[in-house]
């Protein structure tokens, strides 16, 4: 069985459209800033991708997360065709953080933050009447998760069209708990790259439109037709190379295509030496006997880590890819 995107959306710190972003990545474009979330006295690591939305006066604000789910929905839904009446629709929502900093904005600055606006669902029922949502909150992989999860519930006819998303915006917790767990700072996200030190935290959302094959109003962008995935508990964090390969093997089966037909693969990339080398072995294992091995790419290294909505992200431009006939370089590589 196979499955339509109709709709696409995203929104980073290099751009505001998912043409934008891939005309950035492209280029090849440097596009990491000093911090300005957090007081960078604070902390060793000086940089970060952040989108520039904050008010110019300074400070952070509340809900910044939730707009951008928003956002991206609705361009997704109209670039689908659909209407934004999405009551009947579930709408699958990836995150790492939810609206952590909003609540810490609550504590400390006293911002005006209720309960209610920390889970997605009530903006979304709020906006969109939205009244099926499900959260997934497993770190970088979780809109991914939503992504099989949206193949699942149109294959056992629980929907004929879902809407997949993920935001997160930068949490001074989490910029805290990087600092303090990575013993070398990097001063830019180098996926692969020789000198790759860690991660750096960046911001954004995307979201798609995933309907039964067949089914939509508009033109399809790309087809999903196989959705792997593995839950091993194999290590608090680190990754597990064989339960990575499983999962690769796994959707190469249920699309019914071999290593050597496969043309680009997006890397996780997320400039960590533990994960960079994990998913170095697993690739090497995967395409050892294909004759010419596929393009790869990371886009954490202009985009930062984008945390719950990053595999999404990854998807939409990987789509652009495949349309514009262009893999967009890794920066930094050396």
């Amino acid at each position: 069985m196979t499955w339509d995107i109709t709709g696409m959306a995203a929104v980073a710190n290099i751009g505001a459209n998912p043409r934008e972003i891939f005309a950035v990545l492209c280029a090849g474009q440097e596009s990491r800033k000093p911090l300005k979330a957090f007081d960078p006295d604070k902390y060793r690591a000086a940089y970060a991708y952040e989108i520039d939305d904050r008010p110019e006066s300074g400070g952070d604000i509340p809900r910044r997360a939730t707009r951008w789910l928003t956002t991206v929905v609705r361009q997704a839904v109209a670039d689908a065709g659909l209407d934004e009446d999405l009551s009947h629709v579930p709408v699958l929502v990836g995150t790492t953080m939810r609206e952590q900093r909003s609540l810490e904005l609550w504590w400390r600055d006293h911002a005006e933050v209720a309960l209610e606006d920390l889970h997605f669902g009530t903006a979304l029922k709020k906006t969109f009447g939205a009244s099926t949502t499900y959260t997934f909150a497993n770190a970088c992989s979780a809109t991914l998760y939503a992504l099989g999860m949206a193949t699942d519930m149109i294959e056992l006819g629980m929907a004929d069209a879902v809407v997949v998303a993920g935001t997160d915006a930068a949490t001074e917790s989490g910029f805290g708990t990087l600092d303090r767990v990575q013993n070398d700072i990097p001063d830019a996200l180098r996926p692969f790259d020789a000198t790759h030190k860690g991660m750096l935290m960046g911001e954004g959302a995307a979201a798609v439109v995933v309907q039964r094959a067949g089914t939509g109003n508009g033109p399809v962008h790309a087809r999903v037709r196989g959705v792997g995935m593995n839950c091993d508990a194999h290590h608090a964090t680190a990754p597990d190379p064989d339960g990575i390969t499983r999962a690769i093997q796994d959707a190469y089966s249920r699309a019914g295509v071999r290593a050597q037909d496969i043309d680009l693969v997006m890397l996780h990339g997320s400039g960590t030496p533990r994960n960079d080398a994990t998913e170095s072995s697993v690739l090497r294992q995967i395409f050892h006997s294909a004759q010419t091995g596929p393009r790869m790419t990371a886009i954490k290294a202009m985009t930062g880590h984008t945390l719950g909505g990053s595999g999404l992200l990854s998807l939409v431009m990987a789509v652009f890819a495949m349309k514009e006939g262009t893999v967009p370089p890794v920066l930094g590589l050396t």
